[in-house]
């Protein structure tokens, strides 16, 4: 079998040196193959997928790698599924890009072959956040659009995510089509290029300012608490990517007048050299802006990962040390804020609704409850809550919603998760509290646990990577199907949700009934006391993630310290029983 592997390695190779690429990739190729056969082989094992989400992978030469032939063939494809599906129209598309190394000749490359399709291309002029790409699509009416990303991820990644006619990430049937589509690209002599460049037009500062007045239009809830805390110290990084152009313009637009932006991280660099990995969900990643906080003796500390669209917040505590908050966290912060001031303002009448994904805080659940607001659970990626928006139009309103990993959305008239607004959101809310209650956000989400219990998430991720680690993966989550948990921290577990086979089964009674969402590889358990477990690989890095939701009353805030170390101690307990540490 390895020896079959290495020939269809080899053979698709020696195609690389054969075909019609450029001399610089064919001369990595040749390097790779007389110095590097496991690199070889990780390079060309098999074909970068064009996934539900799109491409992510690792930049470099081959198959299995981001580059302008992988690039070419993902754009080609999408390109003739957008003719067939708006056959008779001038097909319009937008294409951005983030802060990674090659991310413009990506984009440079995805805009020309779409103008080389003969689609009429807004291209933006240099990096943006993904939102604003999602903005876009829908302020300009156009079919389609791609933004060249891998988020989050390490430096040697990038990635490709398409967009539908509504700014969201392509959902069913399309990315299924799409991904046909892609697959009958079987040579770049099928990839058009280099025509057409006419098809061209350059989106600049004047579309940022429709963005910005649009975030601010939708979404403000409090002017008069900003004017009065409009110089309440904040800080801000990006982490090296592409907030840098949007956050503190977003920030001002709202009022706030006394900004810090962390110097060394408003360089724009593909490398992240100040950090290990640009993701705001790491508290080492936010140690820099976290310092220049207690310098400045700031009341927030915010992040954006390098395409903008994930927050991190950090907030001082009693000791006036800063916290940095889960995902789940600021979530509840964030929507809890939006209910409050809609209620405030008599702006609900039963018609609003709220979404959340199946493996964040139900928290969320329970706050809408409060506000008689309806609360949809969807699966994990914000194009599923997209698509809750879309189902929705004319029937009823969407007031906010996200996941546990950063992401946060206010208003719709963007489609994906979008930090930008969600900054502007959550400083708007700390002068807001400060002002009504002379609380900080800090203060205000422990008054949050005491009216609605403290809910406690954590998140263990275990990496497996290259081609031995993707059927390691895969064989946990049939070992767990198989061998569900029978207890977790001493509680019975009496439900177990498989979202694969979308059947719930109550272990108590035996009852199977069925799921109303789309199939996902997710195992959900819950114990007979409420904690609630779930598992599923992760659709864009090669990690198995475990989420753990617990919950308990916290009868006063005095009390925080001592139910947050039982809560902690709980989940290090289900960890332990699932072998995980």
């Amino acid at each position: 079998m390895a020896n079959e592997l290495d020939q269809i390695v080899l053979s698709k190779a020696q195609q690389w040196l054969d075909g019609d690429y450029d001399e610089a990739t064919k001369q990595q190729v040749k390097c790779l193959m007389d110095n590097d056969i496991k690199e070889l082989t990780e390079s060309f094992y098999k074909d970068l997928e064009f996934g539900t989400g799109g491409l992510r992978g690792i930049m470099g030469v081959g198959t299995n790698r981001m580059n302008i032939y992988t690039v070419g063939t993902a754009t080609q494809g999408l390109a003739n599924y957008l003719k067939k599906n708006f056959a008779g129209e001038k097909v319009k598309v937008a294409v951005a890009h983030d802060s990674r190394n090659n991310s413009r000749m990506f984009a440079e490359r995805v805009a020309d072959i779409f103008a080389s399709n003969d689609f009429e291309v807004y291209l933006f002029d240099s990096l943006r956040p993904t939102p604003e790409m999602s903005f876009a699509i829908r302020e300009l009416k156009l079919h389609s659009g791609v933004v060249i990303t891998a988020s989050h991820n390490p430096k040697e990644y990038n990635g490709y995510k398409a967009y539908w006619t509504d700014g969201s990430q392509v959902t069913s049937p399309h990315d299924v089509n799409i991904i046909e589509e892609v697959a009958k690209i079987t040579d770049n002599s099928q990839v058009l290029t280099g025509q057409h460049a006419e098809n061209i037009n350059i989106l600049g500062e004047e579309f940022d300012k429709l963005y910005l007045e649009r975030i601010k239009k939708d979404i403000q809830l409090s002017p008069e608490s900003v004017a009065k805390f409009h110089d309440m110290k904040i800080v801000y990084t990006p982490l090296h990517g592409a907030g840098v152009r949007l956050v503190p313009e977003s920030l001002k637009n709202f009022g706030f007048t006394n900004v810090y932006v962390v110097p060394e991280q408003a360089v724009i660099d593909g490398n992240f050299p100040t950090v290990e990995s640009p993701n705001p969900e790491e508290r080492k990643t936010m140690a820099m802006a976290m310092e220049l906080g207690r310098e400045q003796n700031a009341d927030l500390v915010l992040a954006t990962d390098p395409d903008s669209d994930r927050i991190g917040v950090a907030l001082r505590n009693g000791a006036g040390e800063y916290v940095l908050l889960n995902g789940n966290q600021t979530l509840a912060l964030l929507l809890s804020y939006q209910l409050t001031r809609w209620a405030e303002r008599g702006e609900l009448d039963g018609n609003q609704y709220v979404v959340k994904t199946i493996v964040t805080s139900t928290m969320a659940n329970t706050v809408a409850e409060h506000f008689g607001v309806k609360c949809y659970d969807c699966l994990t990626g914000f194009k599923y809550i997209a698509k809750i928006i879309r189902e929705n139009e004319g029937k009823a309103k969407y007031i906010g919603g996200g996941e546990e990993s950063f992401g946060y959305l206010a208003g719709d008239y963007v489609r994906d998760k979008d930090a930008v607004s969600a900054c502007a959101l959550a400083a708007e809310a700390a002068a807001w509290a400060k002002d009504t209650m002379g609380l900080t956000l800090y203060e205000w989400l422990q008054e949050l646990y005491v009216k609605y219990g403290f809910f406690r998430e954590s998140l263990v991720s275990v990496v497996r990577k290259g081609k031995e680690g993707a059927e390691e993966i895969q064989k946990m989550m049939v070992d767990f199907r198989e061998n569900p948990p029978k207890a977790l921290a001493g509680s019975d577990v009496v439900l177990v949700r498989d979202f694969k086979s979308l059947e719930e089964k109550n272990l108590l009674s035996g009852e199977v009934v069925k799921i109303d969402q789309d199939s996902s590889n997710v195992l959900q358990w819950i114990t007979a006391d409420g904690t609630i477990v779930s598992v599923r690989p992760s659709g864009t890095e090669p990690k198995i993630k475990f989420y753990f939701g617990v919950k308990e009353t916290l009868a006063k805030v005095e009390d925080y310290d001592q139910v947050l170390a039982q809560l902690d101690n709980k989940i290090e307990t289900i960890k332990q029983d699932l072998k995980l540490v």
